[in-house]
């Protein structure tokens, strides 16, 4: 069985909500992303959903990316999808959230700054449950798409295939990345450890 996951697709990680953390085209995606869930069973989604006191924020971009002595929250961000704010919505011409078949919200605690959907903690200890859901349906292939492709979906990706076992398609034409060099360094990552990244469905054969 196929899964199709939205990774993160949020209006916090488009140039919807400039004062987040805008990545470029990142509104445009949704159509892509309703394709590749056409190639699937069941369609999951994913939200960041994190509180406006999280012990990471910083009141300014050129703050930002400051490590932290945090096990759990790594780095420093503007505040961004917050429940009950624009930037918390998904981006325009996808289902709603009641349409999935699931749907993992993550980053709820002020503490926790997880990128990957699959463990609450960045030490990976504290699972969401995803990997055991997707396993309990059967599933053993898994189409990843959304924002941002050097962060989120490929840390999502990479423990999908390493935790999970599941054969994993990151589908670059439902994703955005926030930088040229970390998403090209984030897709060499991931086909080194047996991530098929594809720039389109047409290259998505099982």
């Amino acid at each position: 069985m196929i899964a199709s996951i939205d990774v993160d697709p949020q209006k916090t990680f488009t140039p919807l909500c400039p004062g987040e953390l805008p990545v470029n085209e990142g509104h445009l995606i949704g159509a892509a992303l309703n394709r590749q869930a056409e190639k699937a069973t069941l369609r999951v989604l994913t939200k960041d959903a994190h509180p406006a006191n999280a012990v990471w924020v910083v009141d300014s971009h050129d703050k930002m990316l400051a490590p932290l002595p945090h096990a759990n929250a790594d780095l420093t961000w503007v505040s961004h999808a917050v429940p009950g704010t624009e930037g918390f919505e998904t981006v325009p011409d996808l289902p709603a959230v009641t349409d999935y078949d699931h749907v993992i919200w993550k980053g709820v605690e002020p503490d926790l700054h997880p990128y990957g959907a699959c463990f609450h903690d960045i030490q990976e200890k504290l699972s969401t449950g995803l990997i055991e859901w997707l396993t309990s349906k059967g599933v053993r292939t898994v189409l990843v798409g959304g924002l941002a492709t050097d962060y989120c979906v490929k840390t999502t990706a990479m423990q999908l295939k390493q935790h999970g076992g599941f054969d994993v398609w990151v589908n670059l034409e439902a994703c955005r990345g926030i930088a040229e060099e970390t998403t090209q360094s984030g897709c060499a990552e991931m086909r080194d450890a047996g991530i098929h990244v594809i720039d389109s469905l047409d290259e998505f054969h099982i």
